[in-house]
């Protein structure tokens, strides 16, 4: 199945998102599905109120998760090409709910920063309560998949060796469009890409994580528990503007375009936001 929240003139609803149609599952959003112990069984068989596909204001897909981690340096490639070894333990860190923005929805380019870059990953939502997860039983609590793009300001991020506050600009982390559960998305690789405007600037196979759904999800739980709703984004390939000479950011008017294979993908324009004494 592949599943939806949307912005109505209520409010935002979570929808199936069908071949020809998206149905209400009766829920405000997907977050609040995947809280219900039979969420799949709910999801299939809704019938609520119909929308057509054309023209949905996609939310976040989950828009208030209680939890958002984030991995770094996660892609074999990209790590040896670097010339680092492969890491012993994920390198972890947090975004907060009020980075999020909807499939389609405009990137805010804090006036803040002179240097936005791009990472696009791909997304793990949790399906499931999961504490101290084995890798086995980890994989059977992954709800499904979708497209993220970690957005971040290197010069904020490089103020410290702490990576959070270059994370955690104000809507600047397009999520979506959809979920993709795991039963129809399956646990394979799938081919990334990064693109602005229309130029290619990552391509990269899933297959090429150091840590895997299952890993990560297996890791994180035994620091804290996961909740239905919760999100990893499993890090991103080599290609962000930073690493390239010269370097490249993201500008007012950019079109950031973040694909992957079976997924969907995320197409998001860059908006300026305007000097706060303006």
């Amino acid at each position: 199945m592949k599943l939806a929240t949307i912005r109505t003139g209520t409010g935002t609803a979570a929808v199936r998102v069908d071949a020809t149609e998206a149905v209400e599952t009766g829920h405000p959003d997907v977050g609040a599905l995947l809280a219900e112990e039979s969420w799949r069984e709910l999801a299939a068989s809704a019938d609520g109120a119909r929308h057509a596909l054309d023209g949905l204001d996609y939310a976040p897909v989950v828009p208030r998760p209680q939890k958002i981690f984030c991995v770094g340096l996660n892609y074999r490639s990209h790590i040896l090409e670097m010339g680092r070894d492969l890491p012993q333990y994920p390198t972890v860190f947090a975004k907060f709910p009020a980075v999020l923005i909807g499939a389609y929805d405009d990137i805010v380019l804090p006036a803040a920063s002179q240097a936005m870059d791009w990472e696009g990953e791909l997304a793990v939502v949790i399906g499931g309560r999961a504490r101290n997860a084995s890798v086995e039983e980890a994989a059977g609590l992954v709800a499904g998949y979708a497209v993220l793009n970690d957005v971040t300001a290197r010069d904020w991020q490089y103020r410290t060796k702490e990576w959070l506050q270059g994370k955690n600009f104000e809507a600047t982390t397009p999520f979506g469009p959809v979920l993709v559960t795991s039963d129809e998305a399956g646990a394979g690789s799938r081919q990334l890409t990064t693109e602005v405007d229309g130029v290619t600037k990552q391509q990269a196979d899933t297959g090429d994580l150091v840590f895997d759904a299952a890993a990560l999800v297996s890791y994180l739980s035994t620091i804290i528990t996961l909740e239905p709703g919760d999100v990893i984004a499993t890090g991103t390939p080599g290609g962000v503007g930073q690493a390239r000479d010269p370097k490249e950011y993201l500008g007012d008017g950019t079109l950031l375009t973040t694909r992957i294979e079976g997924l969907g993908e995320c197409r998001n324009h860059c908006v300026q936001e305007k000097p706060h004494d303006a």
